[in-house]
């Protein structure tokens, strides 16, 4: 099993780190106690699904339990069974106090409602903790897409490179538009089968529908041109550290022409991305 120790100063990211080891696939718990590591780790080895990457978040809001983590880490470096690493996040006390600034929340070392002296009575408690690190980050500087860049080069195992999950959801406008869409293209140029009798009570699976959608030389050039434009998003959006790309594919009712299109846009990225998930909102509204 694969464990990471995320900690270091409050306010470097911590958090912004660990829903990042969440979407490499690790099992992410934030705040646990040092001591109730060992615990955690027995419990995990005895579930049915066995957890083979685990990511813990531990920080100074511990108070006295947080005391321990060092030589909790130690012992977990002996056992054979663990792969341990511990990642240190810091930022410069410009960044902190800055970030503290903007969301109006208190410093845990802050006791007399100063940032910057909680900072550093936090520099040096953590001091040692931050020598025995196996990796430390500054994050002063960085994105999250940058942030995310640097994660995965250090934790994503040897040969294997990030990734962007594509859905292809159709729906229709007037059942509302796709909240959760991140591309949105409106299909509602191509002729609507719904006001010729034969396709009518057709949905955009049936390969008849699917045909006459097709015949158009617009709907053609449409989806070459969606193709081109997710193939040209896509990288910039993995550098930026998306890993998710949802688009929505719209018409009318979110029968016909959206849910055809939405099945030939898949087919045609599944070409280039590997498998893409494919879906239609709007089918209960089918019947």
């Amino acid at each position: 099993m694969r464990i990471v120790i995320v900690t270091g100063m409050s306010g470097a990211g911590k958090s912004s780190v660990l829903h990042l080891f969440e979407d490499m696939g690790y099992y992410c718990m934030d705040n646990l106690p040092p001591q109730l590591i060992p615990n955690f780790l027995d419990l995990a080895e005895s579930t049915r699904q066995t957890l083979s990457s685990v990511a813990l978040g531990v920080d100074i809001r511990g108070g006295e339990f947080f005391d321990d983590l060092l030589s909790t880490v130690e012992k977990l470096k002996k056992r054979d069974d663990l792969q341990v690493t511990m990642l240190f996040l810091t930022a410069s006390d410009e960044a902190l106090v800055r970030r503290y600034k903007e969301l109006r929340r208190p410093h845990p070392m802050d006791k007399a409602g100063n940032i910057f002296d909680g900072i550093q009575r936090e520099k040096v408690i953590l001091a040692n903790l931050r020598l025995a690190a196996d990796e430390v980050v500054d994050t002063s500087r960085l994105t999250l897409g940058q942030l995310k860049e640097v994660i995965d080069q250090l934790f994503l195992p040897e040969g294997v490179h990030p990734t962007l999950s594509i859905s292809v959801v159709s729906f229709g406008f007037k059942h509302g538009i796709l909240l959760d869409a991140d591309l949105v293209f409106d299909v509602r140029f191509v002729q609507n089968p719904y006001y010729i009798e034969a396709y009518k009570e057709l949905d955009g699976t049936v390969p008849a529908l699917r045909e006459f959608v097709l015949s158009f030389p617009e709907t053609r050039a449409f989806l070459e041109k969606a193709e081109d434009l997710v193939g040209f998003l896509a990288p910039l959006y993995l550098r930026e550290g998306k890993r998710t790309l949802v688009i929505g594919m719209g018409c009318t009712g979110g029968r016909h022409r959206s849910v055809a299109m939405a099945e030939v846009l898949a087919e045609r990225l599944e070409a280039r991305f590997g498998a893409i998930q494919v879906s239609h909102r709007d089918r209960k509204y089918w019947s």
